[in-house]
């Protein structure tokens, strides 16, 4: 099993630098793989910009992954996103993954001029533009649907050859076959039950079994991970009411996200995660939902102290 944890990214009155630093420091002494921000450009939650925060950690730490997940690029312009990728990938020597996403259900899609109806479309063509700017060409070229690329210079170009990992999120079917075509990985979101994720499983596996061959992808190296949004607390009812408030600042009101979280004693906790492991998880995106980063470096601090020994 692989480890990682949420990077504190909220913002509320002034930006916690020191604080930020001594968490990113203290995941990396306590042996976490990596580090992960989401995103939320329109939204109630105060949620720094994920490439720009991304950026910044990468000043801030040696070993450390740096991961989002998961951007909608649907809604970047796929040149200016390749280039900002190319950024943190080199800042930070070669540790980031990428995290992507076409939207979809409410996501304000006028307000980034792009169509509904053509967002899908909008997104494989995207993240293709994108490969094309990380691959070896110095110049490259590409004519599609949307953009329209001729013999343009473009450096430099990611430390991760031919590009940083692609994870992919989604549950649909035509959403996880696409995650098996065009990426390395695939990230259960954290809004999603582990009942929910154990489906989407079985259809990457499915998937897998069905493109692999003709894709040239191992399943072995295709990592399935999952985001579980979690608090650890002595008192399973104070867990219940800490974690629901720290999904109402991220969500808000949202539908069903009551349902998503594992919360409890430690003894709880286990028994929570240890469900997401059975359903198919390589890799735990482990996400305190505190309103600061101290009340995140707590969490953190007992989930390595008082949970992860126990999921070995």
């Amino acid at each position: 099993m692989r480890f990682s944890i949420a990077i504190p990214q909220f913002d509320y009155t002034e930006f916690d630098a020191t604080g930020l630093r001594a968490y990113l420091a203290r995941a990396e002494e306590l042996g976490f793989e990596g580090g992960w921000l989401l995103e939320q450009i329109i939204g109630p939650a105060p949620l720094l910009a994920p490439m720009e925060l991304l950026a910044y950690c990468a000043a801030c730490t040696e070993r450390l992954r740096l991961g989002v997940g998961v951007l909608v690029t649907s809604l970047h312009d796929p040149l200016q996103l390749a280039s900002a990728a190319t950024a943190v990938d080199r800042l930070s020597h070669g540790r980031l993954d990428l995290g992507v996403a076409p939207g979809g259900g409410t996501r304000k899609f006028a307000a980034f001029g792009v169509e509904k109806s053509s967002y899908i479309s909008y997104f494989t063509e995207g993240l293709e533009l994108m490969k094309a700017a990380w691959s070896d060409e110095p110049r490259v070229s590409f004519h599609g649907r949307f953009r329209d690329v001729d013999d343009l210079p473009i450096q430099p170009k990611p430390v991760q050859r031919p590009h940083p990992p692609i994870w992919f999120g989604g549950l649909a079917p035509k959403a996880l076959a696409r995650a098996v075509r065009h990426g390395d990985a695939f990230l259960g979101a954290g809004s999603s039950t582990t009942e929910k994720f154990a489906e989407a499983v079985a259809g990457v596996r499915r998937e897998l079994a069905r493109q692999g061959a003709e894709l040239g992808k191992d399943a072995t190296q295709f990592t399935i991970g999952k985001r579980v949004y979690l608090t650890v607390d002595d008192d399973a009812a104070r867990a219940r009411e800490r974690v629901l408030a720290g999904l109402r600042r991220i969500y808000g009101q949202m539908p069903g996200v009551d349902a998503v979280a594992v919360s409890g004693t430690p003894d709880d906790v286990v028994r929570g995660l240890s469900q997401v492991i059975e359903a198919g998880a390589q890799m735990l995106l482990l996400n305190p939902v505190g309103a600061n980063v101290t009340e995140n470096r707590e969490q953190m601090e007992r989930l390595a102290a008082e949970v992860i020994p126990r999921l070995f």
